[in-house]
């Protein structure tokens, strides 16, 4: 059954009744859907689709338990359909058992669609050289509660609190989650991951990540595969000049390896670049080699944009409940995380299409559009029309509080050119760790 379809751009809105349109897209994605005669005995006292598209309006309500999930499917019943007399038990059991595939499949498919309709509206003023920018990342889900029963004699800090972590992908351009993977491992080294995230997006796509994912084997790894990527230079770290392009003082951008011992030492040539603000040294790595695109500067505002994807992190956990786990059972953990990304992907597109009124994306506040959406869906408004039309007063659209990199900006024809014939590329040797060659994280 295919996926309602939502208003394409220009029109009014994306989603007209938050509720309504998750409902509807979780029941084309359950098993029930056009499912009719297929199994026998007894239809279940709970459908599918009740059951799922419940768990996602009480995730965009701020429900705090799995235990409110139940009073609406058993108390007051969700939009059209009646109360169901079951257990609190008996829902908790469900989840259990038929797991988050529901939610999973939403959530790709509505990630396909959304970034369809925002397509008009992707930055692309960001490194234009680029097929797309993306910031990478992990976040360890908060610790369950000790309060539930099975957990109680667990002393504090004790891995088994650890339901585990988020893996992602974050479009940049568009400001949508682009891949979400759960790791059941909140130990495991983000780099062995990071491999088979990044696999999907397309080549020439520029990666932003912090000093999580540091390794010369992997920064190699994305230059032979075509991608481009930013990092933060890690302290303590050997590198060798092998031409500066310009230097000021401490104002440098130059073409270096990485690695000056024989033990450990990249593949490629990369460039790095740095400048003082303050008492802070801003040193950064790119395999962007030319120093015209982009520039100084404009490589430090695109790293920047790494910041991006902690906000929307920040979102789902935050704003919309994740670090309030509802139980302790993977299962379970995994239906309450599932249900959270397609609300969280809505919320994203929302502010994006509310900024097509000619205002920042991040001026427009996640945290109130969370807590206000669901009171203009139930009054039938459209929630763009009306946070664009009376934002400002209202304190929806605000000057964003994000920090603005103040970078030196290096004329082009003060940059000194290569010389010809200058060698880029030699025989890496990566130091044996977690981190290693992709030969060593596939056998990991």
């Amino acid at each position: 059954m295919p996926l309602p379809a939502i208003p394409a751009v220009p029109a009014p809105a994306v989603v007209d009744r938050m509720e309504g349109s998750l409902g509807e897209l979780v029941a084309a994605l359950t098993p029930e859907a056009g499912a009719a005669g297929r199994h026998r005995g007894r239809p279940p006292i709970l459908p599918a689709t009740l059951l799922w598209a419940g768990l996602a309006v009480r995730v965009l309500r701020r429900a705090t338990s799995q235990l409110e999930l139940w009073r609406l499917l058993t108390g007051t019943g969700l939009w059209d359909f009646p109360a169901v007399p079951v257990s609190d038990d008996a829902v908790y059991r469900r989840l259990e058992r038929d797991g988050a595939g529901a939610m999973e499949r939403l959530f790709a498919d509505l990630t396909v669609l959304l970034a369809e309709r925002l397509d008009p509206h992707a930055d692309r003023t960001l490194a234009p050289f680029a097929a797309a920018v993306y910031a990478v990342d992990e976040t360890t889900l908060d610790p369950v509660a000790r309060t539930l029963p099975a957990l109680r004699g667990l002393p504090s800090g004790d891995d088994r609190l650890l339901p585990g972590k988020l893996a992602g992908v974050f479009d940049v351009r568009r400001q949508l989650w682009r891949e979400v993977r759960y790791l059941s491992d909140p130990r495991r080294n983000e780099k062995l991951a990071a491999r088979a995230l990044v696999e999907p997006l397309e080549r020439e796509a520029l990666l932003l990540f912090d000093l999580g994912y540091f390794a010369f084997a992997w920064f190699d790894d994305l230059t032979d595969d075509g991608r481009w990527w930013i990092s933060r230079l890690r302290e303590r770290t050997s590198y060798e000049p092998i031409h500066v392009f310009a230097e000021n003082g401490e104002t440098l951008d130059a073409l270096v390896w990485l690695g000056a011992h024989r033990a450990d030492r990249a593949k490629h040539a990369v460039r790095l670049v740095q400048f003082r603000r303050g008492r802070t040294l801003h040193r950064y790595l790119t395999n962007v080699r030319d120093p015209r695109r982009p520039p100084l500067g404009e490589i430090a505002r695109l790293y920047a944009r790494r910041w991006d994807i902690e906000l929307a992190v920040k979102t789902a956990k935050t704003d919309l409940g994740l670090h309030l786990l509802w139980s302790a059972k993977p299962a379970v953990v995994l239906a309450q995380g599932w249900a959270v990304l397609p609300v969280a992907q809505v919320l994203q597109a929302l502010r994006v299409l509310v900024a097509a009124a000619r205002v920042d994306p991040f001026d427009v506040s996640l945290p109130l559009r969370v807590r206000y959406l669901p009171l203009y869906a139930r009054r039938g408004l459209d929630p763009i029309a009306a946070i664009a039309a009376d934002g400002r007063r209202l304190g929806f659209i605000r000057p964003s509080r994000r920090t603005a990199v103040a970078a030196p900006d290096v004329p082009t024809a003060a940059l000194r050119p290569p010389p010809p014939g200058l060698v880029l590329e030699r025989t890496p040797r990566y130091a044996r760790r977690t981190c290693g060659p992709r030969r060593a994280a596939a056998q990991a």
